[in-house]
């Protein structure tokens, strides 16, 4: 655990962000071998369908993981306050709404799976292999939830370690296994699917046995779960708007597949690859968001809102610097990195198109999420919300629909980075207006020290 009210502002947010940057590094390792494992050894059929199955998983998941979000920053504001036995109910009541999600979502999923590709118009020949991976993922998503709520508990107290060691190990994991099943055994696109479920499952229940015997806090004992309606409540009033803003993301990247995928196979598959390396991209900006707003929640917590812009700008500078190499590197070696998936020409230089597009604007990326990650941390994400809904559904979406007729997939790719510069901008200019700051879960008064007022509506 880490107290983050106290030291250099920038040097704690690194410390802090870099072991959650090397977790997520080595997840979209993995995502990216096994894009290349399945592209070169099952083709491009199967690499479109594996691409086609997460924006689908994402709008599922959605909704859980914003009210996990919610979750982080209570946790994170109860540990600044140092109100301990709150932090331990708090993750508690985390842990049983994430069993009963995890079942609904596994249902609903497997159930809708077949008509939800069909919708997004999905080539035919794609839609058999994408429901196996889909389903077969969703089986076993309790485990991806419970890896995913310990990992968020842990941020919210500091220790953003723990959980980088485990996610290694079961990466690790499962390229051993996706070679395995698919390599060896011809197992195929199931063999993709379960590598994953069964790394999943080892991540979370080996994080639970050592954290059991190793942690002051963060335990998990099924027996002795307590739910807290008070701090489910507060983590609701938080989690909502935030889950909100991820399903209509997620909604988001679904009708952006559906616009692509009228563009055929190669364009799917070319799509698919590129946008996971987008995501690796842009890892240094969500992670350094996360762990500025693990920075703002303690401090507000602790009362020390003076320390907030100053982390603020300490962020901005790093994620800027990593930006503008990060977009260099793909310029320059985007076209190879590529090649690593497939062989197919028309996909390499559709994908490498893609990349030199949205590459060039990762700064405005990382300056919108940085600033989100202050208002986050504060529990305001109701406006952070409209924000994004607006650049996404009023900006972007509409943007590449209008686009696409007229200029190909280019249109539709133009359309992200435009998106992204509207969200930048209206954060930005929320920030300054400064009232992000009356969210705070945890307030304080001088006159009678610290006191936890159970009644505010974050």
């Amino acid at each position: 655990m880490r107290d983050l009210t106290v030291g250099k502002e920038g040097s704690l947010i690194f410390k802090f962000a870099v072991p959650m940057l090397l977790g997520n590094v080595f997840q979209q390792l993995y995502t990216i071998v096994n894009s290349i494992i399945i592209g070169k050894t099952l083709g491009i059929t199967a690499l479109a369908a594996v691409g086609a199955s997460f924006p689908i998983i994402f709008m599922l998941i959605s909704m859980i993981i914003g009210i996990g979000t919610g979750s982080t920053i209570v946790i994170a504001q109860y540990y600044g306050a140092k109100d301990i036995e709150k932090v331990r109910k708090a993750i508690d009541t985390m842990y049983i709404f994430l069993f009963f999600a995890s079942i609904l979502i596994s249902i609903l999923g497997i159930y809708f799976s077949e008509s939800i590709f069909r919708l997004t118009a999905l080539p035919e020949e794609v839609i058999p292999e994408a429901k196996i991976y889909l389903n077969i993922y969703l089986a076993g998503i309790i485990f991806l939830f419970g890896f995913n709520g310990t990992s968020s508990a842990l941020r919210g107290l500091g220790d953003s370690k723990t959980p980088l060691y485990f996610l290694v190990i079961a990466n690790l994991v499962n390229i051993v296994l996706d070679l395995l099943f698919i390599v060896v055994f011809k197992m195929g696109i199931e063999g993709a699917a379960l590598g994953t479920i069964i790394s999943q499952a080892g991540a979370f229940i080996t994080l639970i046995l050592y954290l059991n015997k190793k942690h002051e806090i963060v335990k998990l004992n099924i027996r002795k779960l307590q739910f807290d309606k008070t701090i489910f409540k507060k983590s609701i009033q938080i989690g909502i708007p935030t889950g909100f803003q991820q399903t209509f993301v997620a909604l988001g990247m679904v009708a952006l597949f559906g616009i692509v995928n009228r563009h055929g196979t190669s364009v799917i598959a070319a799509f698919s690859v590129a946008g996971r390396l987008d995501s690796f991209a842009s890892l240094p900006a969500m992670n350094f968001g996360a762990a500025l707003s693990a920075f703002v929640g303690q401090n507000l917590g602790a009362n020390k809102p003076h320390r907030v812009k100053n982390g603020l700008k300490a962020t901005f500078i790093m994620t800027s610097v990593i930006s503008v190499l990060v977009s260099l590197s793909i310029l320059l070696f985007g076209r190879h990195i590529m090649g690593l998936f497939s062989k197919d020409m028309e996909v390499i230089n559709i994908g490498y198109q893609y990349l030199v597009i949205v590459s060039s604007f990762y700064i405005v990326f990382s300056t919108m999420f940085v600033v989100g990650g202050v208002m986050r941390g504060a529990g305001d994400t109701l406006i952070p919300m409209f924000i994004t809904l607006f650049a996404l559904w009023v900006v972007r979406i509409p943007l590449a629909y209008f686009l696409a007729p007229r200029f190909g997939v280019i249109g539709i790719w133009w359309a992200i980075p435009i998106g992204w510069s509207m969200g930048m901008l209206l954060s930005y200019a929320y920030y300054l207006t400064g009232r992000w700051k009356k969210k705070v879960v945890v307030k304080y008064k001088e006159t009678t020290g610290l006191e936890l007022l159970e009644g505010d509506v974050v």
